[in-house]
């Protein structure tokens, strides 16, 4: 479908596809709308993976430390990596195995666990900063170069917004048959009860992102 990757031009297709369906989200500002694009938007972080490199600063023995906000699951470790390249084994430096890294709820927010947790003697060896990769959510913006999916991926986003929007209509027990807008996206159904379309919109997701 044509339009950009900004939240206004998101709504303003994805509105076009839900066609009169539309009407049944009444919530102000598009609040409706937006929320099943932010839906999309982290469920494509399962199908389409966005990788971003994250830093912790180590003090000596602590194993969790305070998570980025857009985290989906921690990747791997760089932190220590160079240091393992250039030594080998065999040698008294060599640093042996990264902490193994899980997301867990803390307190407050999500933590990075660290297991091991690195001592003062590994942190003055590899340093305080303990770098790593994550895959993150991805997020729509209010301009087009703010929203992380790429234009490529644009219908499959829609795709999965309809998909939301259906599966609320369902679980508010709206059972009279939808149609979708005359525009909508390649095989997509076109109309149904929601709960069908909603079930046949995520098969269709799943297969188009596949």
């Amino acid at each position: 479908m044509p339009g950009t990757m900004s939240q206004a031009d998101l709504i303003a297709d994805l509105k076009g596809i839900l066609n009169d369906a539309q009407d049944k989200f009444k919530a102000a500002d598009d609040a409706d709308f937006i929320r099943h694009l932010d839906v999309a938007a982290r469920d494509m972080g399962r199908v389409r993976r966005r990788t971003r490199i994250g830093t912790i600063v180590l003090v000596a023995d602590q194993p969790n430390y305070a998570a980025p906000a857009d985290i989906l699951f921690p990747k791997y470790p760089i932190w220590g990596l160079q240091q393992r390249n250039n030594r080998k084994p065999w040698q008294s430096n060599y640093p042996g195995r990264a902490p193994t890294m899980q997301l867990i709820d803390g307190e407050s927010s999500e933590e990075i666990y660290l297991q091991p947790a690195p001592s003062a003697a590994a942190i003055t060896d590899l340093g305080s900063e303990f770098k790593y990769y994550y895959f993150a959510f991805h997020t729509i913006g209010d301009a087009a170069e703010d929203t992380t999916i790429k234009l490529a991926d644009r219908d499959l986003l829609l795709l999965r917004a309809t998909a939301q929007a259906m599966t609320e209509l369902a679980h508010h027990n709206v059972t009279k048959p939808i149609k979708m807008g005359g525009q909508g996206i390649g095989l997509m159904p076109k109309n149904g009860t929601p709960s069908a379309l909603a079930k046949d919109l995520m098969d269709l997701f799943e297969r188009m992102a596949a």
